[in-house]
C-alpha cells in the first residue's frame, strides 16, 4: 500500500481531541508522520439494537483517521456478542441467545456508515475466525496470561471482594477481543477506557503470533441524559437512529456541565469555536443558547442542516414559548382508562411503577391539568385529549 500526504496538525489532532491515552504515542506519532498507510481498529459488540452517540466517539476516531487516507477496520462483534464483556459492569453480564445478536446487529453498519464512508471501510464479524478455534488454540492463547492480571482489574476485584459470582467465561473475553486484532493484523485500536485491559491483550496476542504489537488510542466514555454514564442499559441514551426533534430534545436535557465535553468528544466542531464557547461559559452567558448550538451541531451530523433547524424551531417552539407540539403521537382507547394504565398503554411509561413515580413527582398533566392521583380516569373526546408527561412526552388519546 502507499504512502499518504502528512499534515503533523491534523495528526496532533487525531492524537489528542476525544483521547484519554495513546499506547505508545511516540510510535504511532512516528509512524503518521512517516506515511505509512495504517489499520485502525474498531469493534463494537451487538448487546442492543441501536448504536449511541457515546459509540459515535471512537467511530469518529476512525473517521478522522480514514479522512487522512488510513484503512480503518469495523468488526462486528456478532461472536464476542455472544460471550459477553463485563468490563464496565458491576455484575455478570449474562450471555445472549445468538438469535437476539443477529437481530440486534441487523443495522449496525447502516448506523455505522452515518459516521464512516463504509464502502473505503473494510467489515468483518468475528465468528468469521472465532468460531473456528479449538480448545487447543484457545488454550495456548490463555497460556499468555495470567489470572492475577484479570483478577486485577478495578470492576472484578471490587465484585471479588464483595463474593460476586466471576464466571470463567469471563475470562475468555479478552482473549477473543486481542485475537480479533491478529485476525485483521490491527496497526491501531480505538475503544473507550474500560477497555483498556482488551486493548491491551491484542498486543499480548500479536507479539505471540509474530506481528507487530497495535498501538492504543482510549477514548473517555461519555454521560448521558441522566448524568450516568451513557448505556443502553439505562435507557439514557442518544441514539443515532433518534428523530430529529427526539435527538435534539435529548441533547437539551443533559446537564450544563457537559456541553463542553459533548462538543469536544461527539462533535467535529472547530477547537477553536468550541474554546469562545468556553469562554463564554465561564463569563456568565446563559448556556441555554450555547446548548442549543451543540443540538443543532449533533442533530445535523445525523439527519440535515435543514432538519436541524426544524427541530430547533420546533424545541423553541414547544419549551421556550410554552406551546404544545402540532404533531404527536395518537392512541385511541374508546373508553374511560386509568391515568397509570394509559402512561404504560401509550409508553409514555414503562412500567406501572414508573407511571407512579411521575405522578408522585407532578410530571404527568391531562389537558394541561397536573394529575395528582393513581385512580384518575381519562374520558377520551372526539378531538382528542392530549396528555403530557415531563416536558417532552405528548400522546393525544380519543
Amino acid at each position: 500500500m502507499g504512502k499518504i500526504n502528512i499534515d503533523p496538525k491534523a495528526v496532533e489532532d487525531v492524537l489528542t481531541r476525544g483521547v484519554d491515552e495513546v499506547i505508545v504515542v511516540d510510535d504511532l506519532r512516528k509512524r503518521m508522520l512517516s506515511g505509512d498507510v495504517l489499520r485502525i481498529k474498531l469493534g463494537i459488540d451487538p448487546t442492543s439494537p441501536n448504536l449511541h452517540i457515546g459509540r459515535s466517539i471512537p467511530l469518529l476516531k476512525l473517521r478522522d483517521f480514514q479522512e487522512l487516507g488510513h484503512q480503518i477496520v469495523f468488526i462486528v462483534g456478532d461472536f464476542t456478542g455472544v460471550i459477553g464483556d463485563t468490563s464496565d459492569k458491576e455484575s455478570e453480564r449474562p450471555m445472549l441467545v445468538k438469535e437476539k445478536v443477529e437481530e440486534n446487529m441487523k443495522n449496525y453498519v447502516a448506523q455505522a456508515g452515518k459516521i464512516i464512508d463504509m464502502e473505503k471501510c473494510e467489515v468483518h464479524y468475528n465468528s468469521e475466525w472465532l468460531g473456528k478455534l479449538g480448545y487447543g488454540e484457545i488454550g495456548v492463547q490463555a497460556d499468555q496470561f495470567s489470572l492475577a492480571e484479570f483478577i486485577s482489574r478495578e470492576n472484578i476485584r471490587r465484585r471479588l471482594d464483595a463474593g460476586t459470582r466471576v464466571s470463567l467465561r469471563e475470562l475468555l473475553y479478552p482473549l477473543m477481543q486481542g485475537y480479533d486484532s491478529v485476525a485483521i493484523k490491527a496497526d491501531v485500536e480505538v475503544g473507550g477506557t474500560d477497555q483498556r485491559f482488551n486493548l491491551l491483550s491484542g498486543r499480548t496476542m500479536q507479539q505471540f503470533y509474530g506481528q507487530k504489537s497495535q498501538n492504543i488510542i482510549t477514548n473517555p466514555l461519555i454521560e448521558g441524559t441522566d448524568g450516568r454514564k451513557m448505556s443502553s442499559s439505562w435507557g439514557n441514551t442518544i441514539n443515532l437512529t433518534a428523530e430529529p426533534d427526539d435527538m435534539f430534545g435529548k441533547v437539551m436535557s443533559i446537564t450544563d456541565d457537559l456541553i463542553i465535553k459533548y462538543f469536544i468528544f461527539v462533535t467535529r466542531v472547530p477547537m477553536a469555536k468550541i474554546s469562545g464557547y468556553e469562554e463564554d461559559l465561564k463569563t456568565g452567558v446563559n448556556p441555554r443558547g450555547i446548548k442549543a448550538d451543540l443540538a443543532f451541531e449533533i442533530t445535523k451530523m445525523y439527519h440535515s442542516e435543514e432538519a436541524a433547524q426544524k427541530a430547533r424551531e420546533n424545541f423553541d417552539k414547544q419549551f421556550r414559548d410554552k406551546e404544545i407540539p402540532d404533531e404527536m403521537p395518537e392512541l385511541k382507547i374508546g373508553a374511560p382508562i386509568n391515568i397509570i394504565d394509559l402512561l404504560v398503554q401509550s409508553q409514555l411509561a414503562p412500567s406501572k411503577g414508573e407511571a407512579r413515580r411521575l405522578i408522585d413527582g407532578g410530571g404527568v398533566k391531562v389537558a394541561g391539568q397536573v394529575v395528582e392521583n393513581y385512580e384518575f380516569l381519562v374520558e377520551p373526546t372526539v378531538e382528542g385529549v392530549v396528555i403530557q408527561k415531563g416536558k417532552r412526552g405528548f400522546v393525544r388519546v380519543f
